[in-house]
């Protein structure tokens, strides 16, 4: 609701002058009204203001989340010297070392069988004997009787067993035939009896069963069902492709690799100095509306925790690492300084950094607490604004219907004051004119 401003449309000559006195009287009573909205105007900047740290606060306690996930697993890649036959990916390595793969002598594959011979009609040829079939995946059976002796009503009946066997009917040119392939790779038995308490014929061909991926790590042989195999080596998932060559080697290199650990502190400076930049914005003469606020020191307070840390290892501190600070807080970090750093060195900045539970990267939890989208100090707060904007926004309400109402009431009372002194005006006229009448038809002119 908004003030709707009235206007009088008088006609006695003081109409102007209750204008001024309803607009003044309105202007008079406005006065709290406007201290009510500057609170409310304010109110909202502040929340504006606070609500554009959220964000930045949260990418500071992710980047030393990150510092610290690197340090715990000491920053280490994996390779591989032939991803084309061995594909390798860092799964939670943390050791560096280096291992051979050799004789890769199969690449896993899926069981895939056809009928041994065809059928003229794949809806009307009968397949089975005396009906009942038995179906075998691995050391899995699976004894049924299809809706009819054919083709797709079998076909219909294994698809629906959930058996991890797809079935389909193929057509050649000598007749069509039923098709059975595993969905999972590895060596199995994938068999389809026909009698199964009788003759028990197998109706597939035994031409691939499947084959396990089977290779040698470090002159160990390892035989998985899957070409990916995730429990050979620590941390580290390896998926093979191909088979190797008579004599050939494939290195896999588990190694620590530094520029991991300096591009996650040149990210981190980079999102510090945002969130520096927006609390230097609320202090000193130019500073904003939440100049003075308890968050704000709050976020400070962190924020210095964070470019004081001191450790206890061999690296002690930001600044050995190439990190350096402006005056005004703000942090700059010298790439060439940190490549520089011995492999010791390196090693006291993993010690440095700790991991997400303790170290520098434990101070994560410190911006976490603050930017926490459901129960963090910033959120609380966002959420005192709004509760302040309600209710300026029901007191603003208020007080402008009474504002509303104070000035029709005084305008019905200000336009009949102005009808009745239109009136008098207009009386007093008629009499005025009336005496100079007379004058002139009694002494020939006006009154003197």
């Amino acid at each position: 609701m908004s003030l709707s401003p009235l206007t009088i449309s008088g006609v006695s000559s003081m109409s102007a002058d209750f204008q001024t006195v309803l607009s003044r009287a309105v202007s008079i009573a406005s006065v709290p009204l406007n201290a009510l909205q500057n609170r409310e105007t304010d109110a909202l900047q502040k929340k504006a203001q606070l609500g554009a740290m959220s964000s930045p606060l949260a990418d500071v306690g992710a980047a030393i989340a990150t510092l610290g996930k690197i340090a715990s697993s000491q920053a280490v890649s994996v390779s591989s010297s032939n991803y084309a036959k061995v594909s390798v990916t860092n799964s939670g390595a943390t050791t560096p070392a280096t291992y051979s793969i050799t004789n890769i002598m199969s690449v896993a594959s899926a069981a895939s069988e056809v009928t041994a011979t065809h059928y003229e009609d794949p809806a009307n040829s009968p397949v089975a004997s005396n009906g009942a079939i038995r179906l075998v995946v691995g050391s899995k059976e699976y004894n049924f009787t299809p809706s009819s002796n054919d083709l797709n009503a079998i076909r219909d009946k294994i698809n629906s067993l959930g058996a991890g066997v797809s079935a389909t009917v193929l057509t050649a040119d000598a007749g069509s035939y039923l098709s059975l392939s595993s969905q999972t790779t590895g060596q199995t038995t994938l068999q389809l009896i026909d009698d199964p308490e009788g003759a028990a014929t197998n109706l597939m061909t035994s031409a691939n069963q499947g084959t396990n991926a089977q290779f040698d790590l470090n002159g160990l042989t390892i035989t998985r069902p899957s070409n990916t195999v995730t429990d050979a080596l620590p941390g580290v998932s390896l998926t093979v492709a191909a088979k190797t060559a008579t004599d050939e080697a494939i290195t896999v290199t588990v190694a620590t690799d530094r520029s991991q650990l300096s591009s996650a502190i040149q990210d981190f400076v980079t999102k510090y100095n945002t969130v520096v930049d927006q609390v230097n914005g609320q202090v000193g003469a130019s500073a904003g509306l939440l100049s003075g606020d308890t968050l704000v020191r709050e976020i400070s307070i962190d924020l210095r925790s964070v470019a004081g840390y001191q450790a206890s290892g061999t690296v002690k501190s930001l600044a050995e690492m190439g990190v350096s600070f402006s005056t005004t807080g703000k942090m700059s970090f010298d790439a060439t300084k940190f490549s520089a750093l011995s492999d010791s060195q390196v090693s006291g900045a993993f010690s440095f950094f700790g991991s997400t539970t303790s170290g520098f990267g434990a101070l994560a939890k410190k911006f976490e607490q603050l930017s926490d989208p459901l129960g963090g100090l910033v959120k609380l707060q966002l959420d005192g604004y709004d509760r302040t904007d309600k209710r300026l926004q029901t007191q603003i309400a208020t007080m402008t219907m009474r504002i509303n109402d104070m000035q029709k009431s005084l305008s019905a009372k200000l336009q009949m004051a102005d009808a009745l002194l239109a009136g008098i005006e207009s009386q007093q006229k008629t009499i005025s004119a009336t005496l100079t009448s007379l004058n002139y038809v009694l002494y020939g002119k006006p009154a003197s």
